[in-house]
């Protein structure tokens, strides 16, 4: 029997995403998805739609509000329901049979397997040899857990919290979520499956600028240990010696500046010794002369060479200092937003009366007791009658201060006055209003929880990268409830919501997912 599954797309736009879908779309004797998930990761402030070709099966787009990949990714596996999310980078190519080659891997992947990497093939040029920056993009192929082609349950990623979205880039976010998964008593296999992952065009300033992932690395240590490398298979890198580098240099100008002169000569030299051995190690596999773009390889060798050094270390001293006293991934809840309508109050459409509302029984008990364990409270509402001109702002406004004065003060108020046509980016299920609302409260989306009564509500969450909790009223759709029971906690009220965001319950589904499953060897591959 095939493995239910769905497609997950982060993207920025790129222009290879259309040539992706189209690869999807061409599969030949296809194991279709349940749905595919393009995650637009692009600034929400930028609008204008993105390629996308027609696919023979549901598309879905997400907005996520150009948080990083890892968050990108989070956002699109919180909207699906299939049992296995198989993530695709966008700037990759798939073979007509990826579709079928996935769904036999999947089929295979025993009980206790969380996760299934597809197999990486780079094309390198066959009249020359490679540069640097390709070499680089090739070792993409024996990576491991590399998400530009993998597959994970969704029940384990909702059990571990999914991505770290703390990695800001397409770096070590795959490999922090194998640990963790791994530590949790799961196996991650590599399967048959196989994509192209094409070299992309890169300025030569390139390998400078991929130091940043420096940071990300004292990330991993701070969470996970300085046995991180040795357990994410990663290999111990250059690092030790662009510190070499670095104080060598620092050495000779300190030993300048004091007059030393003997000193400061021989620190020159090391650094000049250190530097010359790693331009030598990258220019050496690349182009022979006389191969087309060797003397252009070279050049850029001995600049970057020198370069990469002080921004390797100068990117890890920044990463250990923001990252100093990280804790495990998720993080808890510091601050919940609340719909109002339905969720506060009793829904009355369109109310610009104050005298109508009224607070849904135990509202004012459950709010207080969020603010008296500490966490900050806020109202994310989306208002359109607004836009329909059925109530004006300022009722809006006389109608949020009814609900202050019968359940107390909010710190802050994130209101959406568009209508549903008018392609804003804050009225939910968009995540414009949730990343507002934790940007006011001074904490992060992934430290926020969304209660909620209706499917925008949860889906908003999801796209913002906050915990989401369904309260369902008589007008909430079965189809919601469903969808939530899989992706989200559902509560029979507000209390019930409360004593979840408090740790003092768990949801069925979320105490399944947390089942532990049988040990075994690690690795397969």
């Amino acid at each position: 029997m095939d493995a239910e599954y769905a497609v997950v797309v982060p993207s920025v736009g790129r222009p290879s995403l259309a040539a992706l879908l189209r690869g999807l779309a061409a599969q030949r004797d296809p194991v279709a998805p349940t749905q595919v998930v393009v995650v637009d990761d692009r600034p929400l402030t930028q609008t204008d739609a993105l390629d996308l070709p027609p696919l023979p099966w549901p598309l879905h787009v997400v907005r996520s509000g150009g948080r990083g990949p890892a968050a990108a990714r989070n956002a699109g596996w919180r909207s699906t329901t299939a049992e296995w999310v198989a993530f695709l980078d966008d700037d990759v190519e798939v073979p007509a049979d990826w579709s079928r080659r996935l769904a036999a891997d999947l089929a295979r992947a025993a009980e206790d397997v969380a996760g299934v990497q597809g197999r990486l093939r780079v094309p390198l040029p066959a009249h020359r040899r490679p540069t640097d920056w390709e070499r680089n993009t090739a070792g993409l192929e024996t990576a491991a857990w590399a998400t530009a082609d993998m597959a994970y349950r969704r029940t384990v990623l909702r059990a571990v919290g999914g991505f770290d979205e703390r990695f800001p880039r397409a770096f070590r976010e795959d490999a922090d979520l194998a640990l963790r998964v791994r530590r949790a008593g799961w196996r991650l296999t590599r399967g048959d499956h196989q994509i192209v992952h094409p070299v992309r065009p890169a300025d030569w300033r390139v390998s400078v600028r991929v130091q940043a992932g420096a940071g990300d690395d004292a990330l991993l240590r701070a969470v996970h240990g300085p046995s991180w490398r040795a357990e994410a298979e990663t290999g111990r890198g250059r690092f030790r010696w662009h510190v070499a580098t670095v104080g060598a240099a620092a050495v000779t100008a300190a030993a300048a500046l004091g007059g030393r002169r003997r000193v400061a000569t021989t620190a020159a030299a090391a650094w000049a010794a250190l530097t010359t051995e790693f331009a030598a190690r990258r220019i050496g596999p690349g182009p022979r002369p006389g191969q087309d773009g060797w003397a252009a390889e070279v050049a850029r060798m001995a600049a970057t060479s020198a370069a990469i050094p002080f921004a390797a270390v100068i990117h890890r001293v920044r990463g250990a200092l923001r990252h100093r006293g990280a804790s495990a991934w998720p993080p808890p809840v510091r601050a919940v937003l609340l719909d109002r309508d339905g969720t506060l109050v009793e829904d009355v459409p369109y109310n610009g009366d104050p005298e109508q509302v009224r607070p849904v029984p135990g509202a004012l008990a459950a709010v207080d007791r969020l603010r008296r364990a500490g966490l900050k409270v806020g109202i994310v509402s989306n208002q359109s009658g607004i836009a329909r001109g059925l109530v004006t702002p300022d009722e809006v406004a006389a109608v949020n201060a009814r609900v202050e004065a019968r359940i107390g003060p909010f710190e802050t108020w994130q209101v959406c006055p568009h209508g549903h046509d008018d392609g804003c980016t804050c009225r939910k299920p968009a995540p414009g209003l949730v990343l507002a609302g934790a940007a006011a409260l001074g904490v992060t989306p992934a430290e926020c929880a969304v209660v909620g009564d209706i499917g925008s509500d949860i889906a908003a969450a999801a796209a913002a990268g906050a915990r989401a909790v369904l309260v369902p009223t008589p007008q909430t759709r079965p189809e919601e409830v469903e969808h939530a029971a899989a992706t989200a906690d559902v509560a029979p009220d507000l209390a019930f919501a409360v004593d979840l965001l408090l740790g003092r319950r768990h949801s069925a589904a979320r105490a399944e997912a947390r089942r532990p499953a049988p040990t075994r060897e690690a690795v397969v591959l």
